[in-house]
């Protein structure tokens, strides 16, 4: 399927901690209100950001990540996502030139970086600068990011936090010396902040009425403070106008059509203990035939007629006590895995599916205790298969990204491992496997490997089939 889409501009910044979030999220909420249909997507792997353009544009907050779908699948996936929108906003990670880090020498440009996918697109950067200290000095500091990559079209700037009227007089001025228009000048607001933890932002499945009252204020702040009808001028794309569009069903196959048992029902955790996961993976498991189902883990128990679940991942640590509590759950849980029912985990997935986590009593599926601590594990990796599985043959290679605080302990050896990688010169082992269980800290995209969600999707076929035969 080939397609035109709409055109887009990349809201990036210098450096982490610029406000990225925060005018990314007002600029869709304000377009949105304005009668726009916004497409919001992110840069890299993040879970938290998309789920608040998510909320402001209407639909869902989409990820643009090269390093872990590969730089061709970059336009079909923002065509996909872009469908009927007239256009996209799409939010940078870290500073605009940072990517992944490599072992050997610095690449021109950064995998994974927001100028990477800017150029794939050949969409227009916005800068947002966090103009707190900035004074004339900022022009040259534009001045280098321009002339840094010429091939990235750097259309102008955001000012944020912005003092005072002779604040922005002079920031003006070093942007015009800069070359740079001004699409806006945002004043400091203390109060916009968006509360934050361990990991990042708070999702906002977690925070409910509070997130949407948030991103009310977002919009207010920022439709109020640029220049919409000039961004929406600005905005462009080139590689990524017209090509191939990313579509679930071609990726599967249709081996499914010719089944004709009823569709396997496939649960899905959700709720505010298991927030992360990217919106392809339920436009892939529906494709292939499944029946998607939410529940939330902290109250619900397993839909009926169950033939697989998907635990993505969240933040367990924040709610072990609730998660704890719901006992049924967690009997169903076991009695599915002891049943043969496919259960794929990632990150928060795999800490429920331990004995314990910080002392309060999980799945026990797994032979393991999880605990919460101080160390950060951040990173893309590069992994093989190391079993087969209900996703994965052995020697299968992928690439995922790990991001968590926990640490789990093994309290024994007999489970295999599910992934095996090298860091810093030294092999590594991490995940387990067992039965028609596959639980890691690493996250993948599915976009990546439609054929482990086709192969999971047949596995609970066979549950079903053989639920019905009895």
């Amino acid at each position: 399927m080939v397609s035109g889409a709409p055109p887009a501009v990349v809201i990036a910044a210098p450096s982490s901690g610029s406000g990225k979030t925060t005018v990314t999220t007002g600029l869709i909420g304000a377009l949105a209100r304005s009668g726009h249909r916004v497409a919001p997507f992110k840069v890299g792997p993040d879970y938290i950001d998309p789920g608040y353009h998510g909320l402001a544009a209407g639909r869902p907050g989409r990820n643009l990540d090269p390093v872990l779908v590969g730089e061709d699948l970059i336009g079909p996936l923002y065509r996909s996502g872009s469908a009927g929108c007239d256009i996209a906003v799409v939010e940078g990670v870290m500073g605009l030139f940072d990517g992944r880090i490599t072992e050997e020498h610095m690449p021109a440009v950064a995998p994974g970086s927001t100028a990477q996918v800017a150029a794939l697109l050949g969409a227009p950067v916005i800068l947002v600068v966090d103009a707190a200290g900035h004074s004339q000095s900022l022009a040259a500091i534009l001045h280098g990011f321009v002339s840094f990559d010429p091939g990235i079209d750097i259309r102008g700037v955001i000012l944020n936090r912005v003092g005072s009227p002779r604040h922005e007089f002079v920031l003006r001025q070093a942007c015009a010396r800069a070359g740079l228009d001004v699409f806006g000048a945002v004043p400091r607001n203390a109060s916009m902040a968006v509360p934050s933890r361990h990991l990042g932002l708070i999702p906002a499945a977690e925070r409910g009425p509070e997130a949407l009252a948030a991103i009310d204020a977002m919009t207010e702040l920022i439709g109020g403070s640029v220049d919409l009808p000039a961004i929406v001028a600005a905005a462009d794309i080139g590689a990524g106008r017209s090509g191939p569009v990313w579509t679930p069903a071609l990726e599967v196959g249709a081996d499914h059509d010719e089944y004709s048992g009823p569709p396997p029902v496939v649960a899905v955790a959700a709720g505010a203990a298991f927030t992360f996961g990217y919106a392809e993976h339920t436009e892939l498991l529906t494709a292939a035939g499944a029946e998607v189902v939410p529940f939330d883990p902290l109250g619900d128990l397993l839909p009926a007629d169950c033939g697989a679940v998907v635990i993505g991942g969240g933040f367990p640590e924040e709610h072990a006590a609730a998660l704890a509590a719901n006992r049924r759950l967690l009997t169903q849980l076991r009695a599915a895995a002891g049943a043969g029912i496919p259960i794929h985990a990632e990150c928060a997935g795999l800490l429920y599916l331990a004995q314990s986590l910080d002392d309060h009593t999980m799945a026990g599926i797994l032979p393991l205790r999880a605990t919460f601590g101080k160390t950060l594990t951040l990173g893309y990796r590069d992994a093989v298969a190391l079993t087969d599985s209900i996703l994965f043959d052995a020697g299968m290679r992928m690439r995922g990204h790990e991001f968590h605080r926990t640490t789990v302990t093994a309290l024994d050896g007999s489970t295999p491992s599910a992934w095996g990688w090298r860091r810093e010169g030294m092999a590594q082992t991490e995940g387990w496997t067992a039965g028609r269980v596959h639980a890691s800290y690493l996250h993948t995209h599915p976009a990546a490997h439609p054929e482990g969600v086709a192969r999971f999707v047949r596995a609970a076929r066979k549950v079903v089939d053989r639920v019905s035969s009895r």
